[in-house]
């Protein structure tokens, strides 16, 4: 099927090269006078679609729904479909990563927690530095506001590092009554037992083999690795934990997040509390940008 942009270059060219009429050229390729005569009431939004690139250029990973919010965040007035054109007209498709296929399975709903601070999920990730020497990283998620508390960077992170980190949260913002982790060595050490008895923490352990079942902070480190770990050349553990802090600000303060109506998880938070979390107030709005340029 011709569209009918395609038609109306072919009555443009009869009309100028052969000297037809329009309505007989429209006659003839099959198009209606009135869409030949059409002209578009269109606002050009060259200010827009300047904005919205140099959004995505700042938020490579960001698709056209969070940019959309961001624009409005910035008080322009444009709708969703907008947005899309534009994204679609300038190519700034995000690629998908391929995902490892996974065979069915009988899939189980996950409980909630109602509040925040009721159920934590705990997880390890790795990556590299440019000299080739690995890191590892803490990442803890509360799982109602979906807000990350705390990212521990380092070569190493043992069962009682594990420990200082949960003791250094509970000093700024309380314990949960349970902590989701899987089967990893740190997390099941004798240090984070004790310390979990001691302090009246239920430790859920998943099966073995079964991720799913830590599915708040796997959903997280999702995010964490493709918005941050893959965007970034860390030249050293000191830059990786600047860049991998700015990131977890944004996260928590900037980044909209489509569980919570893309709300950010401290907005989300702070509306279930009666109060805004210190971040909030503490946090530039483009701080992780910001970080970017000042590296």
């Amino acid at each position: 099927m011709v569209r009918p942009a395609v038609k109306r270059n072919v009555v443009s060219h009869m009309v100028s090269a052969h000297g037809l009429s329009q309505r007989r050229a429209c006659r003839l390729v099959g198009l209606n006078l009135s869409t030949w005569q059409y002209k578009s009431t269109k606002r050009a939004m060259t200010g827009l679609r300047e904005r919205i690139v140099e959004l995505s250029g700042e938020r490579r990973r960001f698709g056209y729904r969070r940019l959309h919010i961001l624009l409005l965040r910035e008080g322009w007035t444009v709708n969703h479909k907008a947005v899309h054109r534009i994204y679609r007209e300038e190519g700034l498709q995000v690629r998908k990563r391929k995902r490892k296929r996974i065979g069915p399975v009988d899939r189980q709903p996950i409980e909630l927690p109602e509040r925040v601070n009721e159920r934590w999920s705990m997880d390890f990730v790795s990556d590299g530095l440019s000299n080739g020497r690995r890191f590892r990283t803490l990442n803890i998620v509360d799982d109602f506001s979906r807000e990350c508390p705390v990212i521990e960077v380092d070569t190493s992170l043992p069962g009682t590092r594990v420990v200082r980190v949960l003791e250094r949260l509970s000093e700024t913002r309380g314990l949960p009554k349970a902590i989701v982790v899987d089967n990893g060595p740190e997390l099941i050490s004798k240090a984070l037992d004790e310390w979990a008895y001691r302090n009246g923490v239920r430790l859920h352990f998943i099966e073995p083999g079964k991720p799913v079942q830590n599915a708040f902070v796997e959903s997280f480190n999702g995010k964490f690795r493709d918005e941050c770990l893959n965007e970034h050349w860390f030249t050293s553990l000191a830059d990786a934990r600047r860049t991998i802090e700015a990131w977890r600000i944004d996260y928590n303060t900037w980044r909209p997040h489509s569980a919570l109506a893309y709300a950010t998880p401290q907005e989300f938070a702070s509306r279930h509390q009666g109060h805004a979390p210190d971040d909030v107030t503490t946090a530039p709005k483009n701080i992780y940008h910001a970080a970017e340029l000042s590296s």
